[in-house]
């Protein structure tokens, strides 16, 4: 299994209203570097729902559940989704600023690449990040 982490605004597309609506697909990537993680997730893999703009905390945990195809709201064929649906809510959301005080979170595309809107996350730092988070 991979781990991943996708950025969504709050006021655009919160986690409340990913658990409310129970799945979707992740549309909208228009960076070369997030369309490619896109298109290595695989069925199963987790991810991490961060909230970017407002909270600036990875609040949630998904799953893909449909590997890459074709961005429905564009007919260029370079730009991919994915079907994600939730988890688990995180019992304490995991802060921006708690990951750059800890060290340990260096070389996390979050923090190393901060306008990526979908990263890469190593199982160490997934396990930790569950832990801060209170699972």
């Amino acid at each position: 299994m991979n781990y991943w982490l996708v950025k969504s605004e709050p006021f655009k597309y919160s986690w409340d209203q990913f658990v409310k609506d129970k799945k979707t697909f992740w549309d909208g990537v228009r960076n070369y570097g997030a369309r490619n993680n896109m298109k290595a997730m695989k069925k199963g893999d987790h991810v991490f729902w961060y909230h970017s703009n407002e909270g600036l905390a990875i609040v949630g945990i998904a799953e893909v559940v449909k590997e890459a195809y074709q961005d429905p709201t564009t007919e260029d064929p370079n730009w991919v989704v994915v079907d994600l649906k939730p988890v688990k809510a995180l019992p304490k959301p995991v802060t921006l600023a708690e990951l750059k005080a800890d060290g340990s979170f260096g070389n996390m595309d979050l923090v190393r690449l901060g306008r990526l809107s979908v990263g890469t996350v190593k199982e160490d730092e997934y396990r930790k990040i569950l832990e801060m988070g209170g699972l």
